[in-house]
């Protein structure tokens, strides 16, 4: 049996999986999220500031420590759309160079383009689902960007939108709570987004909506009323459009202290899920529309699983 290493480096966090892989299926061995916001003012600057790469460097070398002491195989570590971005990203690769080498020589993180994003995205969230489901609408929802890709059994057809919960918040949502002048541009940033995805992407065609990363499942915990997150009962849950939008709404309207508060939230999503949900709910308008799609399906595995799988 191979035992890999995964590792998500996206725009507001960085992500670990260490898996043995059993045929086509994952055993999980350890599975970790931190939030070090490498995109922070990318968007802005077109660089990776010096803390946001300190921060980064910091949880990575803590996650070396655990590739080495599970003994692990491959390593594979890509970044997305932040470091798509930066013009200083040859900094990011020197770093994780010299860090992720001294467990598995030659092994360095690799950008990946929006189109093998998206392709990861889906092979890790459809994994465990229905067959007769299909085809499924997968949305990756990052910090940077959102992935929509269509497909079944393979991916059909997918589009990596410049919209993300991080992107969306530092253009648009600089007010606490958030004001309607500032929401109404943010919902305008997002449409213009989502019309050029939805231009390559036929989502009429989609049965089944699936969402993955941090804000779906967010919003799932949310929706579900949970006073602490839990990955089990979030894992392939199903919101409707009317609790979805209802927690939505709400999110988007709170300050980041009432965010704070709520018992699924990470603080590393307080300042930005109002930007997420904006995305959410222009997407299920969308979906509604072109698709008849009424609810949400969230899955916790994603890209992190994708990774895996392509090393496997």
């Amino acid at each position: 049996m191979t035992r890999v290493g995964a590792i998500d480096c996206g725009t507001n966090s960085i992500r670990l999986l260490i898996a043995d892989v059993d045929g086509p299926r994952l055993r999980d061995v350890h599975r970790e999220m931190r939030i070090v916001r490498l995109g922070q003012g990318v968007d802005a600057t077109g660089q990776f500031a010096p803390a946001a790469l300190d921060r980064t460097q910091a949880a990575l070398s803590d996650y070396a420590r655990l590739l080495a002491d599970h003994e692990v195989d491959r390593i594979r570590m890509v970044a997305t759309s932040a470091t798509r971005d930066a013009a200083n990203r040859d900094v990011f690769f020197a770093m994780t160079a010299d860090v992720l080498g001294a467990v598995v020589a030659g092994t360095v993180a690799e950008v990946i383009t929006g189109t093998e994003e998206a392709e990861l995205s889906f092979r890790g969230a459809v994994a465990e689902l229905d067959p007769a489901a299909a085809p499924f609408v997968v949305v990756d929802l990052g910090g940077g960007s959102t992935e929509v890709v269509l497909g079944a059994e393979d991916v059909t057809s997918s589009f990596s939108a410049d919209i993300g919960c991080v992107r969306v918040t530092e253009r648009c949502l600089h007010s606490d709570p958030p004001t309607a002048a500032e929401i109404a541009a943010a919902r305008d940033v997002v449409r213009a987004g989502l019309r050029q995805a939805l231009d390559v992407v036929p989502v009429d065609k989609a049965r089944t909506w699936v969402g993955v990363a941090g804000t779906m499942t967010t919003l799932s915990a949310l929706a579900q009323r949970m006073t602490t997150y839990d990955s089990v009962a979030i894992h392939l849950s199903r919101v409707g459009f009317g609790d979805l939008l209802g927690v939505c709404d709400e999110v988007i309207a709170m300050t980041r202290a009432q965010r704070a508060v709520l018992g699924p939230m990470h603080e590393g999503r307080v300042d930005v899920i109002g930007g997420g949900a904006i995305i959410v709910e222009e997407l299920a308008s969308a979906l509604g529309q072109r698709a008849g799609i009424d609810e949400l399906v969230v899955s916790e595995h994603d890209i992190l699983d994708g990774i895996a799988l392509s090393i496997a």
